[in-house]
């Protein structure tokens, strides 16, 4: 039988070992150091927190009951939203979200959208240039009437607001 030598850490074995060791370590620094920062700055944890102001609905101009009303989306959470529904008891027929896009040579195109992202931190304003929301008119609108909305958000749940009719312009 023959006869094994101890165990010795040479030069070598020590460099493989400390070499194999650096990259688990550096990346588990860096996701920390990530995360710390990432919970001083309040965000950790924290959902959406979706509030409503400026809401507007156009009162709708000659023979037309089409319009469209404007909100103003803030999300001091920490966390994305989504707008996935406007529903009114003083309006007639279905409410559809829709978005207005330039085509760059002066025209523009209106699509239905199915949802709009609030993003966490930001404000989302709805505009005739942009996000609004499509309804026909209820009977009898006047300018200065309020109009009840409720905004179904993905994680928020619901949110209720009063738009002013306006006149357009």
């Amino acid at each position: 039988m023959t006869e094994q030598s101890p165990w010795r850490p040479t030069r070598r074995r020590l460099t493989d070992t400390l070499l194999a060791a650096l990259a688990p370590v550096t990346a588990c620094s860096l996701a920390l150091g990530g995360l710390t920062t990432w919970v001083g700055a309040g965000k950790a944890g924290s959902p959406a927190r979706v509030t409503v102001s400026k809401a507007r609905v156009l009162l709708p101009y000659g023979d037309t009951k089409e319009t469209a009303a404007f909100f103003d989306l803030s999300n001091a959470g920490g966390a994305d939203d989504r707008l996935v529904k406007v529903t009114s008891s003083r309006t007639a027929g279905r409410i559809t979200l829709s978005r207005h896009r330039s085509t760059g040579s002066g025209a523009a195109t209106k699509a239905d959208t199915d949802s709009a992202v609030v993003p966490a931190g930001h404000t989302l304003s709805m505009s005739p240039h942009g996000l609004d929301v499509n309804l026909r008119a209820g009977a009898g609108w006047r300018t200065g009437d309020l109009v009840p909305f409720t905004l179904h958000f993905e994680h928020s749940g619901t949110i209720e607001a009063l738009a002013v009719v306006i006149r357009p312009g």
